[in-house]
């Protein structure tokens, strides 16, 4: 337990935070592979816009981002 006061409410962002961002990247994970499995242009493109904004806010690096597009933008092209 934190003796620092402040230190506590760090604590209980830090697990707020966590929380939410393995929401996101459990969501990010559902999108990809639904979007891989119907082919659809307009479903891709809405799932790479949701992969950009989770790098913009930090949630996934960037490079994972763009990794996880090219894959789907191949997988599409198929």
């Amino acid at each position: 337990m934190p003796n620092i006061k402040a230190a506590v409410k760090w604590v209980r962002q830090s697990e707020k935070r966590t929380v939410r961002n393995l929401d996101t990247k459990t969501r990010l994970k559902t999108l990809f592979k639904k979007a891989k499995a119907a082919k659809d242009a307009a479903v891709t493109s809405s799932v790479e816009a949701q992969f950009d904004k989770a790098a913009s806010k930090g949630i996934i690096h960037p490079n994972k981002a763009a990794r996880k597009k090219s894959r789907l933008a191949r997988a599409l092209a198929k």
